[in-house]
Parts: C-alpha cells; structure tokens; sequence
C-alpha cells in the first residue's frame, strides 16, 4: 500500500524531471489545482474525463498539504500514474509546487490564458474554484500545455534581490523629491549652492543646519570646517571660506516661508536620515547579488552598457537563454516588440512598444542602451545615425534597445564575449 506523508518529503531529493506524457501507455490520473492566496481546491479526473470524487480545498500550509495527500492516497495517485496541473497564480503555486516535486510528481504549470481558452468552449459562465479545478485537471488531460519556466534557486535569489534593489533606488528617488519640496519651501535659493543637492557635502549640511536661520546662526569657522570633513578635502580653506560666504548671503536673502519651520527642519532630517539608511541596505544587496554573479558563467558584462547589476537583473528576469530560440522571442519578453493596431484595411504605422513582458527586463536593457549609444562605437553611430534622420531621442533608443537585444542573445548563446562590430549605412537602415 503505498502511501505519502509529509516527514517523507526530506528524503527524497528534489530534481527536474523531463518526461514525455503522451508515450504513456498506462492508466492516468489527472490532478488539477485552483491556486489560491491562502486556499487552493483540487479535482481529479480519470483517464476518461470522470470525476473521481468531489472536490479538496485545503489551506496554503503544512496542514493543508497533508490533506491534499490524504486525497491522493485515497485514489492511489503515484508519480508514474498522476500528472498534476497548475496554473501559475502570482507568485502563490510556488509553495505546494516545491512540496508535491519532492515527492516526485510531474507537474506542469502553465499559464491562465490557456485554461480561459478552453473555458470559453462551455456555454454556460460558470467560475468557481471547484469548477476550475476540474477544468484545470481536463486542460491537462486533454492536451498538456505548455509549462511555464522553473528558474534555479541562485536564478530565483538573483531575481528577488535586483527586483528588491529597483525597489529601494526608487524610494530613494522618491525621498529626493520630498527633499527638494521641503525646500522649495523653507530655502529655495538651496538649489544654487550644489551642483549636485544629495552630494555628501550638500547632506552633511542639510543633515545639520537645514534652514537659512540655522546657517545664519552658525559660526563662519566652523561652516568652513564642516564643509573640508564632509568634501574630504575637495574644498579646500580658501574654497570653503568662498562658499561659506555664499552660503551666508543666500540665507540672509531667502524668500522662503517662516511659518511651522521646526517641523520643516525636522522633515528634512529624517528624511536625509532615511536616505543614508536605504543607500547603506542598497551596498549590502549589490555586494549580494555580486557575489552570486561571479558562480554563474558568463560574458554580460563584456557588452557596453552592461555593468554587474544590470548583467544579474537580466539573468534573473531571463533565467535560461535556451528558453528562447530567437531573439525576437527575448525582444518580445521584455516587451519591447512593436505593438501593431490594425483593423480591416487599416494599419496603424505610429506603433510603440508592447510593455507586455517585465518590466525589470525592459527597464535595465533600456538603461543599458542609453548608456551605450553614449560609449559603445557601433551603437553610438547607430544612435547617431537615427537622430541624424530626424528620428526622436526614445525613438532612438528603442531601436538601439532592439540591437542590444540581439547583442545580448548572441554573447549569451554563444557563450563568447561581445567584440564591437561596425556596421554599414546599409546595414543600420
């Protein structure tokens, strides 16, 4: 009698297993799971299309999972007669994924327009879980879809690491800007002083002396002092004794409000505190997601406008190259195909992007290749060639983002650092 049990799960070990379904020659079962946030339902169908029972929900937790089981063990579902359907639901089927792989199941995950498809062929507008179940079970034994992708582990740590890095760079961008509201208010001559507000000298200052009475108030020396330690030297005493005046002069004639100043001033402070916090968390997770860059191999980093962070955000958006077998494929998961309007004999021709696949993917090849039709030759020229054309600046970086994109699918398959390659007129038009 066989039987499965939690506690058995640590002894089997946890691999990727190919198969193919349809050489099958046996009796199957076929298990379909309505993914939920805290709950998911499960059916089963025999090889015929019946129901074997009525319907499982059980809850998104160990407790749950051994319900599940007791389900499975009820009908004798065993890895070589059961196959298991899914779809992928946000992030929510990863947990009972993971639980029912190391017992050894196939399990195929696929995406939710398949089963709406195959839903539209009832006549009857019928959505529960429990119907889903079911239909998830028949989509599988009907014709087994194609799965979605199951990133390695480090794949999976890169991935949430530079998905969490994007996130703290844009609160940090977001509390700049608080900043800068803050002052335009209290100070707005402030802006004149730095070339750069959030520099570390220009902190320093806002971080103790944020208000134009304060500047007032403080001693000319030292002023002149702070702003040599904070500049580590690059100010030197005649050029901090010059922006010490300037500091002064700008203060003593500020236009800013002089109303509710102390809760101004402490805003700013806290804010510039919340700044430096977020940019030391920031360090520790590139210093993470380095170090897991350097265990995979290869040649990113060798493409102009590719640098550490972007090469690790394009390997955890991606995952396997191989997935794809075209770079048309990859241009269209970032979702910077064209998206085509086109009804009767009409064509729309002024086509922008698609913005259907990541957005992380989308954002760091876009990043990238404004940084190399800056610094890269060939593409640069290209860049250049379009603008000469009268072609606009985004219109331009979306068709170098096109041939990085071809770049980086060509390094990455090939397995071969990327070598700058001149193109002809010809060949840029």
């Amino acid at each position: 009698c066989f039987c499965i049990s939690y506690e058995a799960i640590s002894s089997i070990e946890y691999g990727e297993n190919l198969f193919l379904i349809k050489e099958r020659l046996m009796n199957m079962q076929y298990l379909g799971i309505d993914i939920g946030k805290r709950a998911h339902e499960a059916a089963l169908l025999d090889q015929d299309g019946n129901h074997l029972g009525k319907t499982v929900r059980f809850s998104n937790s160990h407790k749950g999972a051994e319900k599940l089981l007791d389900l499975m063990n009820e009908h004798e579902c065993l890895p070589d007669n059961t196959l298991i359907g899914m779809e992928a639901t946000g992030h929510y089927w990863l947990s009972i994924h993971t639980f029912l792989k190391k017992l050894g199941f196939d399990i195929i995950v696929f995406n939710p327009i398949q089963s709406d498809s195959f839903r539209n062929f009832y006549i009857r507008k019928t959505k529960t879980d429990k119907v889903d179940a079911f239909l998830i079970a028949q989509v599988i034994r009907m014709d087994v879809p194609n799965t979605s992708y199951i990133a390695s582990e480090d794949t999976i740590k890169l991935k949430q690491l530079t998905r969490f890095r994007v996130s703290m760079v844009d609160q940090t961008s977001d509390i700049k800007r608080q900043i800068i509201s803050c002052l335009d208010q209290v100070f707005p001559e402030y802006e004149r002083l730095f070339s750069d507000m959030f520099g570390k000298t220009s902190r320093k200052l806002l971080l103790e002396s944020p208000l134009p009475e304060d500047l007032l108030n403080i001693e000319s020396t030292h002023l002149t002092k702070l702003l040599k330690e904070a500049s580590k030297g690059r100010f030197t005493e005649e050029k901090s004794m010059l922006k010490v005046d300037e500091i002064k002069n700008l203060a003593s004639d500020s236009f800013g409000i002089q109303i509710a100043s102390d809760v101004f001033k402490m805003q700013i402070q806290l804010l510039i505190q919340q700044i430096e916090l977020l940019e030391s968390q920031i360090k520790d997770v590139e210093s993470k997601i380095n170090e897991l860059l350097e265990k995979d191999d290869h040649h990113l980093t060798t493409i102009s406008g590719i640098g550490s962070i972007t090469a690790a955000t394009i390997i955890g958006e991606i995952g396997d190259i191989k997935r794809f077998e075209r770079p048309n494929q990859l241009l269209a998961f970032a979702g910077l195909d064209a998206s085509i309007h086109q009804s009767g004999d009409f064509t729309g021709t002024n086509n922008r992007i698609s913005k259907r696949g990541s957005p992380y993917l989308r954002r760091a090849i876009w990043q990238a290749a404004f940084v190399a039709s800056n610094k890269d030759p060939a593409l640069s020229e290209y860049y250049q060639s379009l603008r000469a054309r009268g072609k606009h600046h985004g219109t331009a970086i979306g068709a170098v983002c096109r041939k990085l994109v071809n770049i980086i699918f060509a390094v990455w398959t090939n397995d071969k650092p990327y070598e700058v390659r001149h193109h002809s007129n010809k060949e840029q038009e």
